[in-house]
């Protein structure tokens, strides 16, 4: 079978094109045809050495990937053979993801995909929609799990609605009742933010952006999906309603934050890291049974009627899909494995 790896970190050229055999799936596990691998950012990052590698070990990269369950392992039910599935976290603390055209994965690390669904939805959600369920999900009171009307009343401020979390988020919370806002740095993205549903969308780069969301939404904003909270801080901090909660799911910006201490004091506020490899169990499960219930509802799409424009690259040229995302490419990369 072909397969992407690379055997030392460094830019999108360490890895490289070979022929492996075909994976045998083991107890508890099942074995997928992969049809398509999504690309983030923690795959580049992984594969410039963020979470360590060691020299001469072969990984095949990409933790999100959407195919069909084509051999099962002892154990388990031989009614998965032939269902289309979406994975999760295939690379994590394993040396095969999903940049091969076989992968053997614990049987918890795919979900089932609906007839409706397409395979370059089923491998954009992993971790984008998994770190956005979460981040929706932290708020002192829940709730735990998304569903419609969940977040009925409340608004929630999206930073970055045009990346692929944020267009999770957008299209969350919209499903789940919650009023949308969402900052962009350009007239393209804010298109793309109000395709993927946000009910407003603020410009950050054409105004007083807190007084713009302010207006709004005058008693402030419930939960914050943050992506620079660096740079974001002080926003944050002025748009936020007492008892709000911010989630940070990345470092755009820089790592340094600084905060003003009475503020959030006096506001009960929270601030809540997310990195959705190490949330606990059941929040992990809560946030693949929610984003499933949205796919079910088709409220979670992607291509340019979401706000996510697709971007292909044949397996050849995975070098050139990582590179893309590594860049800045604005949508979603994939790698095709048929």
């Amino acid at each position: 079978m072909k397969a992407i790896v690379y055997r030392s970190t460094g830019g999108p050229e360490v890895m490289e094109l070979v022929d492996r055999p075909i994976p045998e799936p083991g107890p508890g596990e099942v074995r997928v045809r992969v049809r398509m691998s999504g690309v983030n950012p923690t795959d580049w990052k992984a594969r410039r050495g963020s979470r360590g590698h060691t020299d001469g070990v072969e990984q095949v990269p990409n933790q999100d990937g959407a195919g069909v369950v084509d051999a099962v392992g002892e154990g388990v039910d031989a009614a998965w053979a032939g269902r289309r599935v979406w994975i999760w976290e295939a690379a994590w603390q394993r040396a095969d993801g999903t940049a091969q055209e076989y992968v053997v994965l614990p049987l918890r690390q795919v979900v089932p995909l609906p007839d409706h669904a397409s395979f370059e939805l089923g491998a954009g959600l992993g971790i984008p929609a998994l770190t956005a369920h979460r981040c929706l999900t932290i708020a002192e009171g829940g709730p735990e799990q998304l569903r419609p009307g969940a977040l009925a009343g409340r608004t929630v401020l999206v930073a970055g609605g045009a990346g692929a979390v944020g267009n999770a988020a957008i299209q969350l919370a919209r499903w789940a009742g919650a009023t949308v806002i969402t900052t962009v740095s350009s007239a393209e993205k804010e298109a793309l933010a109000r395709t993927a549903g946000a009910h407003h969308v603020v410009n950050y780069r054409a105004g007083d952006t807190a007084a713009a969301i302010r207006a709004v939404a005058p008693d402030g904003v419930d939960v914050v999906v943050e992506v620079a909270p660096g740079p974001n801080a002080e926003l944050d901090v002025a748009v936020l309603a007492p008892n709000g909660t911010l989630a940070v799911y990345a470092n755009d910006g820089g790592d340094t934050l600084t905060l003003p201490v009475l503020p959030l004091m006096f506001g009960n506020v929270r601030w809540q890291a997310v990195m959705i490899y190490t949330v606990p169990t059941a929040a992990k499960d809560h946030a693949v049974a929610g984003v499933s219930a949205a796919v079910a509802d088709g409220a979670l799409q992607v291509g340019e009627q979401a706000g996510l424009p697709l971007h292909h690259f044949p397996v050849e040229r995975v070098a050139d899909a990582h590179a893309a995302v590594e860049q800045g490419a604005v949508g979603k990369v994939l790698i095709e494995l048929t």
